[in-house]
């Protein structure tokens, strides 16, 4: 069985791909538990680089044949609960983090790109999170503080609220991503010479940097009635088929 999340250190730069080209790289909840580890002990490396197998996507979300599983809200509760605490394992990992995007990048990809220090692109790359068209869940107050403070709470509203994604020229006007490269050959070239840039500065710097710009967004107020309204709907279950079947869902707002 080829395994879904890879990592490897060469010359103190850490490479996780995240290894589901089949399937747009979706994140299963294995791939999600096997990156929190790396981020909290990365094993020696001085940076770490995230990045998709392939030039389709950097990750198509998470994988929602798992969501079939859920027979309640408190499901979702528990699911959010989850991502929220993988992704806060990445911001706190005690090394600078790289996002290096390739095509898609939407929903808990989105989500993942965001919660890393830096993010370069290619020219095809597309953000955005659909589950207004999709789904029809919702994101954690955690997940919209991270996406406001990167891009602004109006920019996130009209996003979640139109279902549309971000293409790169847009995402880097937007603070989203700093830098555009052609292709996936030349991202995966021009992300290891910004990881070697980043690995040698003042280790320390980065770290109290990393901490202090985490701490000015972390009085977050509660949500989880938030998360029952949605993933507790007939909506969701609703949204989660259509998407599974590839039909256009029919919301009926309960």
């Amino acid at each position: 069985m080829t395994e879904e999340l890879l990592f490897t250190v060469r010359d103190g730069i850490g490479h996780v791909v995240l290894n589901r080209p089949q399937a747009r790289n979706a994140l299963t909840f294995a791939m999600y538990e096997r990156l929190a580890d790396i981020a909290a002990d990365p094993s020696g490396a001085k940076v770490l680089i995230l990045t998709g197998a392939g030039s389709k996507a950097f990750a198509a979300g998470t994988d929602i044949a798992q969501f079939r599983a859920f027979e309640s809200a408190e499901d979702g509760i528990a699911y959010e609960a989850k991502l929220d605490r993988v992704l806060g394992v990445l911001e706190r990992c005690p090394v600078p983090t790289i996002a290096a995007i390739a095509g898609a990048c939407t929903g808990g990809g989105a989500g993942l790109a965001a919660a890393c220090d830096l993010r370069i692109a290619t020219a095809d790359a597309r953000f955005g999170f659909p589950i207004a068209r999709t789904l029809g869940n919702c994101l954690s107050v955690a997940n919209l503080a991270r996406l406001s403070a990167l891009i602004g709470p109006a920019r996130v509203t009209e996003m979640i609220f139109t279902a549309r994604l971000l293409g790169a020229e847009e995402a880097r006007s937007a603070g989203l991503v700093s830098e555009i490269v052609p292709d996936a050959e030349i991202l995966a070239v021009r992300a290891e010479a910004l990881a070697q840039l980043v690995a040698g500065q003042a280790p320390l710097t980065l770290r109290a940097t990393k901490e202090g710009l985490r701490r000015l967004r972390d009085t977050l107020p509660p949500d989880a009635d938030l998360i029952r309204l949605c993933y507790g709907s007939a909506d969701f279950r609703e949204g989660m088929e259509a998407f599974l079947t590839k039909r256009a869902p029919s919301w009926r707002g309960r």
